[in-house]
């Protein structure tokens, strides 16, 4: 009877432990990245009262089984469904992400490297990115020319001083395209010449516009000579020449037969005539140029036939995105982009290792494996991240409701046993009245 009493109490014990994980898996229901957890019992050692005995031939006598009394039940584990991705939600955050994997976001206290699912990312008054908590999410950091530099893992920063502008970048080429034609009125007006306007940056992210006027020799050959030059809209005032040491007299020849440029380019404009601001001069491919019957029209643009080169103003930050490989790329108003970082990810041998330490975050034991401290891109494994989404937690209420009652039962079921156990004692005990 006493053994009975004791098992029942074990019974409660270990129900009521499960109903506590139960209880927390459905108030977590809809937490962010929550992982819900589950427990398995085992029965208790057993009391032998006989053990079991082997057939004895010289006898004739069979054998028997042993004896054995259960001490009842207790709690054998309690996993963590941690690579059972919940569903996802729209946030239309850019900050926000969820992970396509059986891998972890990686954050830091400042001490303490901790892991997570939970993707709903913010910045804070520095601009470095951060959970909910407050705790820093960390990854790899880029080069000035955005290269990522594969390291031990650090803060990520998202609006810190060096990203809120971006630095400008000198013309290093332009290109005029169009038609010249030999009929033109413009040759024979007073001015004599056709202009155009040819735009490009400086070291110091200002616009000059040069202004490039073509005479004509004869019908097929011309020529570029630069006679004007304003900064940020500005007339600079220089004489004649100023005006010829950026570009005198360049001669353009055209064949007759087919009306292309046969001499002539590319055109060098020497600006570093203009002032220090200018490291380099700026070559100008006037190659397709034509010199055909048909309006005079040119076009001058900024960069090669490519369009590189094309130099920048200093720029603004104005949005920040994040891509599926983690990459965080700012985009500024002079229509530049940077990559500031790289979002980073760990993985490790037994996810359900990985102990809970609240606030949705996972430290690393024994059993999980060791974090190298520098992690992996993403798309490593074949994962990727999902921006303007977040995982939700995992938790199965129709199985969790289901696990209630039998927990519920099971619970009935034990304290009936302390009641049964009772009532023996009572009855034992009323033998001498």
């Amino acid at each position: 009877m006493m053994r009975a009493l004791f098992s029942g109490v074990a019974g409660l014990k270990t129900h009521q432990t499960k109903m506590d994980v139960i209880g927390n898996n459905i108030a977590n229901v809809n937490t962010v990245g929550y992982k819900s957890q589950s427990v398995s019992f085992s029965d208790v050692l057993y009391q032998t009262t006989q053990s079991a005995s082997g057939p004895n031939a010289a006898t004739g006598r069979g054998g028997t089984n042993a004896m054995q009394i259960g001490l009842g039940s207790k709690v054998a584990a309690m996993s963590t469904s941690v690579s059972d991705s919940g569903g996802s939600q729209a946030t239309n955050n850019p900050f926000d992400l969820m992970i396509n994997g059986n891998s972890m976001f990686i954050v830091s206290d400042g001490t303490q490297n901790f892991f997570t699912r939970a993707g709903n990312f913010t910045t804070d008054a520095t601009g470095n990115l951060v959970t909910s908590a407050g705790y820093s999410v960390m990854g790899w950091q880029a080069d000035e020319n955005g290269n990522i530099q594969r390291a031990t893992v650090t803060p990520l920063a998202v609006y810190s001083s060096e990203n809120t502008y971006a630095n400008p970048k000198q013309t290093t080429n332009t290109i005029i395209t169009g038609n010249i034609n030999k009929n033109d009125e413009s040759f024979s007006s007073t001015a004599g010449a056709i202009t155009t306007n040819v735009s490009f940056y400086d070291n110091l992210g200002y616009e000059y516009r040069a202004t490039l006027s073509i005479t004509r020799t004869d019908e097929y050959n011309y020529t570029m000579t630069c006679t004007g030059m304003s900064c940020n809209g500005t007339d600079m005032g220089l004489d004649e020449t100023a005006l010829r040491n950026v570009l005198a007299d360049a001669p353009l020849t055209f064949s007759e037969a087919d009306g292309s440029l046969t001499a002539g380019s590319p055109l060098t404009l020497n600006v570093t005539s203009l002032g220090a601001s200018f490291s380099e001069n700026i070559t100008t491919d006037v190659s397709q140029i034509t010199c055909f019957g048909k309006d005079t029209s040119l076009v001058p643009k900024k960069g090669n036939a490519d369009g590189e080169n094309a130099g920048l103003a200093a720029g603004k930050m104005t949005s920040v995105s994040i891509q599926t490989d983690g990459k965080i790329v700012a985009g500024y108003d002079n229509g530049d982009t940077k990559i500031l970082g790289q979002i980073v990810v760990a993985t490790f041998a037994n996810l359900a290792g990985l102990e809970k330490a609240g606030s949705n975050l996972y430290s690393a034991t024994m059993n999980s494996g060791e974090f190298d401290g520098i992690g992996q891109d993403v798309t490593a494994d074949g994962g990727s991240f999902a921006p303007g989404y977040v995982e939700m937690s995992n938790v199965d209420l129709a199985g969790q409701f289901t696990d209630m009652i039998t927990t519920q039962r099971g619970f009935q079921a034990n304290s009936r046993i302390i009641t049964v156990s009772d009532t023996l004692l009572e009855e034992l005990i009323n033998l001498k009245r």
